[in-house]
């Protein structure tokens, strides 16, 4: 390894160029960082200060030739060469417009910093980018023109600085000047030598500079023979990129990398360990090379993509993933990847895949009408490939849905009508969605819901109109707020600011009015000549049952369902007298209870037959009554817990009721506060997965 400290001027200086390999990232570098670069330089030359240290340049030194070319491969520092090359380019150009400036030397910039002089082809260029982006630079390094369409972060910083410049915050002169005295340490490794892998994770792992994306790409790529490398990138990992909408690249596909591990290992990645948990999962995967691997990453990404940026020739499947998008159903992604790469492999028809899409969309609007926490979806969908049965795919994610009481819990049609018709809507971040549903759903006319806006038959105002509680009765006050902002009472049209709070049959018989409107969500209210309460409850009934069809609940036949009907769910439901208790142990439990439950709304509490648990996506504390106290058992490594009083006990390997290594015992309504302070460790274990 050879570290020199220079700046950009001694770097670029002579017959060199430095390559940008394909395993690294596109130019990311945005104008907050360009900003804040000349907003550096502006400084330094004002105050008069010698230098400023701007970062390293990472390189490894190809094979030197007898003449030509001596090439670097930049495996870091490749945004703060490319923007320092794009500040020359700027001041170049402005040299070239303002010939009687002659401060700045046009030429000395173009054949020393920007081009080998006496080269040709690629060899020109003293920085050669990947795909889109050494197009885009050669361009601008030989002033071609580039086409208006083009989106590209070079053009924009590009712009930035020639505007900076023609500005003359700075002359051109002390720009250059400045320039030179930004500190670069250029580090060429030896490639015989230095592990570049290992060298380029330690650059990067002070900070996330690196997206999850570009740090898998790097590992995937960097590693692999010249050839192999290029026909890895040009034919699998670049077509896969390329399915990612260009402005969001990143953040996509980071989430993609995590969504596809979690379908592999059934087990959600932390954020922030996702390249991590990608070279695990590689040194333990089915496939034998990186190209199998990647070939398999490809396939995903499509299925993903077409979900993410909803797009497919099926029309069905097209408004499936729109639903999907308007739900953020993002948890829903792993276990869909598994399904959609089953209909791929003819396991699965094309109806069996709409109508497992339809569930899943069913399963979480409903949960959201019923005002169901959704912290546990992740999970749920994480693991709900263990569920399928390959000889009943469909019967068996149905069984799993249907089979629900506990917080995974998929309404049924009872409960669902309930929150339906009860439920504030005009608040829900879904309720253009639903209304938009409701009118579309069997319409071979379907309307466009931004066409139109909400309106409330019954008005918001609080000040009704004698009109309207006339109308509404003598409680109109307690009728206005109980169902001003539920189904039963809102519609859309097209005329709303018209409408305004005027009584309901001027809003009935004026122009645009209900009676005027074709929308079938106004069917049942143009019969009417009256608003009330009735009607209100009426109407949303009516909804209701529309809403029931539209995200139906999983319909089976008792013998479809039989199968998958264990004992214990057959079994009487237990409760707190099922168990050997006693008045002290029950006061016991009452004390412990109570502060468990209050630790979160979304903690769950199960009676089983032998113990009482307490979830939230797993258990992570179990009770287990004994003669005169309370065996507890905490579900985490016994080396995990932190015990300053010596509370607990390891009974690893060892067989108890309950789940986890831990065990400690409750036996005064004293010990509670201890006691909780261990509880919390095992509750906080699920809450920061």
């Amino acid at each position: 390894m050879d570290a020199r400290k220079g700046n950009i001027y001694e770097i670029l200086n002579g017959n060199k160029q430095f390559l940008i390999p394909v395993y690294q990232r596109y130019y990311s570098w945005d104008i907050e960082q360009c900003t804040r670069l000349w907003n550096d330089i502006v400084e330094m030359q004002k105050k008069g200060k010698v230098g400023h240290f701007v970062g390293s340049i990472v390189n490894i030194a190809e094979q030197a030739m007898p003449t030509g070319v001596q090439k670097y491969m930049i495996i870091d520092g490749q945004q703060r060469m490319t923007t320092l090359s794009l500040l020359l380019l700027a001041l170049r150009d402005y040299a070239i417009k303002n010939p009687d400036d002659t401060t700045i030397n046009a030429r000395r910039i173009d054949n020393m910093l920007l081009k080998n002089e006496y080269e040709s082809g690629d060899e020109r260029y003293k920085l050669l980018l990947t795909e889109m982006d050494r197009d885009i630079l050669m361009r601008l390094v030989e002033e071609k023109p580039i086409p208006d369409d083009t989106r590209s972060r070079l053009l924009d910083n590009y712009k930035f600085f020639a505007g900076k410049i023609a500005d003359k915050d700075l002359q051109p002169a002390e720009v250059y000047e400045s320039i030179g005295k930004l500190q670069i340490v250029n580090i060429t490794l030896d490639r015989t030598v230095d592990d570049a892998q290992a060298i380029f994770e330690s650059l990067n792992s002070t900070g996330k500079e690196l997206s999850e994306s570009d740090l898998i790409r790097n590992y995937v790529l960097m590693g692999l023979e010249p050839t192999e490398q290029t026909y890895v990138y040009e034919h699998l990992w670049r077509p896969m990129e390329l399915l990612f909408v260009y402005e969001t690249q990143d953040s996509v596909m980071d989430r993609f990398f995590r969504d596809y591990l979690t379908m592999k290992i059934t087990r959600i990645p932390k954020q922030d360990r996702v390249y991590e948990e990608f070279k695990l999962y590689h040194l333990n995967c089915e496939f034998g090379t990186i190209r199998e691997l990647c070939q398999d990453l490809l396939t995903y990404a499509k299925y993903y993509t077409d979900m993410v940026f909803k797009r497919s020739s099926n029309p069905v499947l097209k408004s499936l993933y729109e639903d999907i998008n308007d739900l953020r159903m993002e948890v829903s992604y792993p276990f869909l990847l598994k399904v959609h790469n089953d209909y791929a492999e003819g396991i699965i028809s094309e109806d069996d895949l709409k109508l497992i899409i339809r569930l899943c969309i069913s399963y979480v609007f409903r949960r959201s009408i019923c005002d169901i926490p959704t912290n546990s979806l992740n999970k749920t969908f994480a693991t709900l490939r263990n569920e399928i049965r390959q000889d009943d795919y469909v019967n068996s994610i149905k069984a799993f849905f249907v089979m629900r009481d506990d917080y995974k819990e998929f309404p049924d049609d009872d409960k669902f009508t309930v929150a339906f018709v009860s439920r504030d809507i005009y608040t829900m971040r879904s309720r253009n969605f639903i209304l938009s549903h409701l009118e579309n759903y069997g319409n071979k006319a379907p309307i466009i819901i931004e066409n139109y806006t909400i309106e409330h038959i019954m008005p918001q105002n609080s000040s009704l109109s004698p009109e309207w509680q006339q109308m509404l009765g003598s409680n109109w006050r307690e009728v206005q707020k109980t169902y001003l902002h539920t189904i039963g009472n809102l519609t859309l049209t097209a005329y709303n600011s018209e409408m305004s709070d005027h009584p309901f049959m001027v809003k009935m018989d004026m122009e645009g009015g209900f009676k005027e409107s074709a929308l079938r969500l106004n069917a049942y209210i143009v019969k009417l000549n009256e608003w009330n309460e009735q009607r209100i409850k009426e109407r949303a009934a009516i909804l209701a049952d529309k809403a029931k069809q539209i995200w139906a609940f999983p319909d089976m036949t008792e013998a479809e369902l039989a199968p998958y009907q264990t004992v214990e769910k057959l079994a009487e439901r237990y409760s707190i007298e099922t168990y050997d208790t006693n008045v002290f142990t029950k006061t016991l439990f009452e004390v412990l209870d109570r502060r468990i439950q209050n630790l979160s709304p979304d903690v769950k509490r199960e009676f089983k037959k032998l113990y009482v648990a307490y979830k939230l996506d797993t258990n992570f504390v179990d009770i287990v009554f004994q003669k005169q106290r309370l065996r507890i058992s905490l579900n985490m490594k016994f080396s995990e817990v932190i015990d300053p009083n010596g509370l607990c006990r390891d009974i690893t390997g060892l067989g108890r009721w309950g789940n986890g290594d831990v065990e400690l015992y409750m036996e005064h309504t004293s010990d509670v506060d201890q006691i909780m302070e261990l509880v919390e460790q095992s509750y906080r274990l699920q809450v920061d997965e």
